[in-house]
């Protein structure tokens, strides 16, 4: 599948759990503020930020595939100097960073790659040794509620999500750290719902986040009375999401 670009601005407009995913992630990294780290799927450049603020006298590897999240995080952060280094890559295929880093970081990322496998060796290589490997993503069950308004809509079975998404579980992502180099392997599956306004709000969500590569597959004009028939057949406006959440050093 093509790598599926994002409108930046609307993604950036939405209230979205991703602020508090990032934020918690960071808060148990207990940075000195020397490190190296890799912001692997950086987006529009929220948590790169947090992470600079966090290393004033380190730096950043941002690394995402999308022209549009990059463009945007150059705004953001266009201050930044030499302690950012924006990297655009298809995280499909085999990473190679500028620098080695102390930390790989990601936020979201992981479930919009088909395997796992190539991602975890890259990032064992571009890790000093003892460096450590935090992320968290939609794992096994992630937005099945979604998935079965989807269903209810186009009158085909429920999905599992692996046709858009790879939603991996906690005994096969142990495995693929343990394959790639990584030891004390942390790994869980956490619910994590998240609430939002029923209509304009809901919509703009689901349409901008969750079916982007649902609507890819439509005409324009098809697209914008799909996410809303989406939306009217969830019986809360409840995102169902369940996060796959990893902690491993090399």
């Amino acid at each position: 599948m093509e790598l599926l670009e994002w409108d930046a601005r609307s993604y950036d407009a939405l209230p979205l759990p991703h602020r508090h995913w990032g934020a918690d992630l960071l808060a148990g990294l207990r940075l000195t503020g020397d490190e190296t780290v890799l912001d692997i799927g950086c987006g529009t450049g929220r948590d790169t930020e947090r992470l600079l603020a966090a290393l004033p006298r380190g730096r950043v590897v941002a690394v995402d595939g999308s022209r549009q999240m990059l463009d945007r995080l150059r705004s953001r952060l266009g201050g930044a100097g030499d302690r950012l280094t924006v990297l655009r890559a298809d995280l499909r295929a085999p990473l190679r960073p500028p620098v080695p880093a102390d930390v790989a970081f990601s936020v979201a990322t992981l479930h919009w790659l088909p395997e796992h496998d190539t991602l975890f060796r890259s990032l064992a290589a571009a890790l000093r040794p003892g460096g450590r490997f935090v992320a968290e993503a939609g794992g096994r069950g992630n937005v099945a509620g979604v998935l079965r308004a989807v269903a209810e809509v186009t009158g085909a079975a429920v999905e599992d999500g692996a046709r858009f998404w790879n939603f991996a579980d906690v005994d096969d992502t142990a495995r693929r750290l343990r394959a790639a180099g990584f030891a004390d392997a942390r790994v869980e599956l956490v619910p994590d719902p998240a609430r939002l306004d029923r209509g304009e709000q809901l919509e703009a969500f689901l349409g901008t986040v969750i079916l982007g590569a649902h609507l890819r597959e439509l005409p324009a004009q098809r697209r914008r009375p799909f996410v809303r028939a989406v939306a009217e057949r969830m019986p809360e406006p409840v995102v169902d999401y369940v996060r796959l959440r990893i902690d491993a050093r090399r």
